[in-house]
């Protein structure tokens, strides 16, 4: 576990993330990260529950209207 420092950023307050927590991330500048409860805080994370859901969602209508994407693809 380590331990960040809360800094002042323009008006708001942000956290410097260190050089390894980026790369267990898989993240860099620009890229967005999700933080929700959880039990022991809270937890953040690269991936969305919600976008998730709708690529899902995508899958489904991708895969039952094949034939419709594919004519429209020409």
């Amino acid at each position: 576990m380590s331990a960040l420092k809360l800094t002042q950023i323009g008006n708001s307050v942000g956290v410097i993330l260190p050089k390894e927590v980026l790369a267990r991330l898989k993240v860099e500048k620009g890229d967005v990260l999700f933080l929700s409860e959880a039990v022991n805080g809270v937890l953040l994370t690269p991936y969305s529950p919600e976008f998730e859901e709708q690529m899902n969602a995508a899958r489904d209508i991708m895969k039952k209207r094949r034939a419709v994407l594919h004519e429209l693809a020409k």
